[in-house]
């Protein structure tokens, strides 16, 4: 990327939401040189934790193949966090329970990583209930952005 003159690599930003969240997280920490900044929602943070329809599907069962839930977890790699992240959550999360949230955010503070963190009360993996929520959360989007990776060129 570094070799493409109309890419700025000082600020590489990536966001994303459930499984973008999560890839998100994994971009942030196992590629911490290449990305600086990066915004997560609703990410699954420890793949041990979410719905095992789902999951099984694609890995298999945890008791034959460990390593790879453990190593395709975020939560893993949160020691090599070095950029700016904000991390959004809803406490009221159906899909992604809210104790993903917990268990990254105890993961971090542990590691003495800064972070941001935005819960938000009683939304669901969408995060879109209540009132003022929709403009609350994009306002919060560009606020991060505009503060840690300004636009214009360079």
């Amino acid at each position: 990327i570094s070799q493409w003159d109309f890419v700025d690599p000082t600020r590489m930003a990536v966001w994303g939401h459930s499984g973008g969240g999560s890839a998100t997280l994994n971009l942030l920490f196992q590629y911490p040189e290449l990305f600086q900044t990066g915004i997560s929602l609703a990410a699954v943070a420890n793949q041990l934790t979410y719905d095992n329809v789902y999951q099984e599907r694609y890995m298999g069962l945890p008791q034959e193949n460990l390593e790879d839930f453990v190593a395709g977890s975020p939560i893993t790699h949160a020691k090599n966090l070095k950029g700016n992240m904000l991390y959004i959550h809803g406490t009221g999360d159906d899909n992604v329970h809210y104790a993903n949230a917990e268990m990254l955010v105890n993961e971090l503070i542990k590691q003495g990583k800064q972070f941001t963190f935005m819960p938000y009360p009683n939304r669901s993996h969408g995060i879109s209930e209540g009132e003022g929520t929709n403009q609350h959360l994009r306002t919060l989007f560009t606020q991060f952005l505009h503060t840690h990776c300004p636009p214009g060129g360079r």
